[in-house]
């Protein structure tokens, strides 16, 4: 009888086992749940910098070629991303230099918005940078 309850408490039973493999199971897929939610969040994080730089970009090409003209422009910017240009004017001002000249020029003041969009993983995302510039058009000789 001595070694009949030895034999029963030598051991593990399946049923401890499978209870001990079900939760190392969940621990694991716990863990992986974390590192993935991790990489997630960080290609996240750098597909908003990548836009944060692509809006610099675009808003640093604004006006310094061509004067500023008021509308909405959109295009594609590749990669996946879209870029929307907003030019509003905010007020003018005419300007004349003192000593008679028949110069004369208008100065306005522009919102400009660049708002970059990308797909997400929950929906599309966007990043969106306003500033103000100042556009001349001049008239006279």
């Amino acid at each position: 009888m001595c070694v009949e309850r030895w034999r029963r408490a030598s051991g593990f039973t399946l049923l401890e086992v499978l209870v001990a493999l079900a939760i190392a199971g969940l621990a694991f897929i716990g863990l992986f749940q974390a590192g993935s939610g991790g990489m997630i969040a960080a290609d996240t994080a750098a597909r908003a910098e990548e836009a944060v730089q692509r809006a610099q970009s675009h808003l640093a090409a604004v006006g310094r070629d061509a004067a500023l003209v008021e509308g909405e422009f959109t295009d594609d910017d590749g990669g996946g991303y879209q870029w929307r240009l907003r030019v509003r004017p905010v007020g003018s001002r005419q300007l004349s230099p003192a000593g008679g000249s028949d110069f004369t020029a208008a100065l306005t003041l522009f919102d400009v918005e660049v708002a970059i969009l990308w797909p997400g993983r929950n929906g599309e995302r966007s990043v969106v940078l306003k500033t103000l510039r100042l556009g001349t058009s001049s008239s006279g000789q």
